[in-house]
């Protein structure tokens, strides 16, 4: 089967959410409703080759209601001992609801990170019913193999059934902490995409560019300056990818990348989103982590004091071992690399960074990037080697070994 086209592609990852809300509306049946959607999909990018028909979200619900009947069918055979009486009203013929003008993207948003799963799950879920894409582009896109992908979408849903968990929007009491799971859900796609834990790749363009479009969503439909935050962040983040491998695909660190690189359109609009929403009360993590991050793209030599301070202020509101150690970065950048080992020996005293799996390897690289600039060269050297062991990204594999190399030939 030939790859859609990009637009066909982004047409159908935009449709994906809407269809899947008409469906489960009209059948309650989340879990069979998604699986139905990916079969719409798959019919489409096969029927389309040689135009999108006048009305695509139609024909998507129309081959989903069909393909929705089939397996609610199948289902009922399998248990007809049981009377499923409940389910037999919504399977008869006839021809699917017209498609619906609402937007489903929140509410699906909303139930794909529903509180009774771990944060994999919903992360695999959203991007399978929100994002559209299929098992096996989220299983290649996490390293983990097409099955093991599968069983973890279906347990999510199993999941969600046995919670009781409806298509309908949270009450007031219950809101605030969904809408905080959805954005941590986008930030954690967006960090995949950004730096991918394993492969050949830096980055996951399609993960980070999903997880863009997804929050531009999430921001059309509930403008919180939390997501606004997390859009400026991402939009800025963003905006340096290509600067950040060389001719040869090395990863090239922030300090020595070339600005002119760096996409102006998404700066300035990174930019005006944190400006717009930074006197509105106390900023979150997102706000301040776009502060930072509008704070590196602002032209001139970089404030790193600054940057230092709202790093601290951010550790403070979220103290995480991320966070931490790049506080850690930002006090070396500002005040110098003995002051910044003081504090990293500090915070692995209190909070153990270089113990802990998922922060080892970048406290190792941040130690040996201190320790090079005291001119321990030859400390500096294996530790870099160490951090170079924790990480299965080959581009930062090489980078570590070759900056080894470099401060003290082995």
């Amino acid at each position: 089967m030939n790859r859609p086209s990009d637009e066909i592609e982004h047409l159908l990852r935009t449709e994906a959410p809407q269809v899947l809300g008409a469906l489960v509306r009209r059948f309650g049946r989340f879990d069979i409703a998604e699986d139905a959607v990916q079969e719409a999909l798959l019919a489409a990018t096969r029927a389309w080759t040689n135009g999108v028909p006048e009305n695509p979200r139609s024909w998507l619900i129309r081959i989903g209601y069909r393909r929705m009947v089939d397996l609610l069918r199948s289902e009922q055979a399998r248990r007809r001992r049981e009377h499923e009486s409940a389910l037999a009203e919504p399977v008869r013929r006839g021809s699917a609801e017209p498609p619906s003008e609402t937007d489903d993207s929140l509410t699906l948003l909303l139930l794909c990170c529903h509180p009774a799963l771990p944060a994999t799950s919903q992360v695999a879920l959203t991007l399978r019913a929100v994002g559209g894409l299929t098992t096996t582009e989220i299983a290649h896109a996490y390293g983990a193999t097409e099955n093991t992908m599968g069983t973890r979408i279906s347990r999510a849903k199993q999941q969600l059934a046995k919670a009781g968990a409806r298509f309908t929007a949270p009450d007031d009491e219950d809101r605030a902490d969904r809408v905080a799971a959805v954005m941590r859900v986008l930030y954690l796609i967006f960090n995949e995409g950004y730096t991918a834990t394993a492969g050949d790749a830096l980055t996951r363009v399609d993960l980070t560019h999903e997880a863009i479009r997804l929050t531009r969503l999430l921001v059309a439909t509930l403008p919180d300056p939390e997501a606004i935050g997390l859009l400026a962040l991402m939009l800025l983040t963003e905006s340096r990818r290509t600067a950040r491998t060389g001719p040869a695909g090395e990863l090239v660190p922030l300090e020595e990348q070339d600005r002119r690189l760096w996409d102006a359109d998404l700066i300035r609009e990174g930019t005006d989103l944190i400006d717009s929403i930074w006197n509105r009360g106390e900023p979150g993590q997102y706000q301040l982590q776009a502060a930072i991050a509008a704070t590196h793209a602002a032209e001139g030599d970089t404030d790193w004091p600054q940057i230092a301070m709202l790093y601290l202020w951010l550790e403070r509101l979220t103290p995480t071992a991320p966070i931490r150690l790049s506080r850690v970065v930002a006090v070396s950048q500002a005040y110098g690399p003995i002051r910044a080992l003081a504090l990293l020996d500090d915070l692995n005293a209190r909070h153990g960074l270089d113990q802990d799996p998922l922060t080892r390897q970048r406290e190792r690289a941040v130690r040996a990037h201190l320790v090079e600039l005291t001119g321990d060269t030859a400390t500096a050297a294996a530790l870099y080697r160490e951090a170079a062991a924790f990480t299965e990204n080959q581009v930062e594999q090489r980078y570590l070994r070759a900056k080894a190399e470099g401060v003290h030939p082995s």
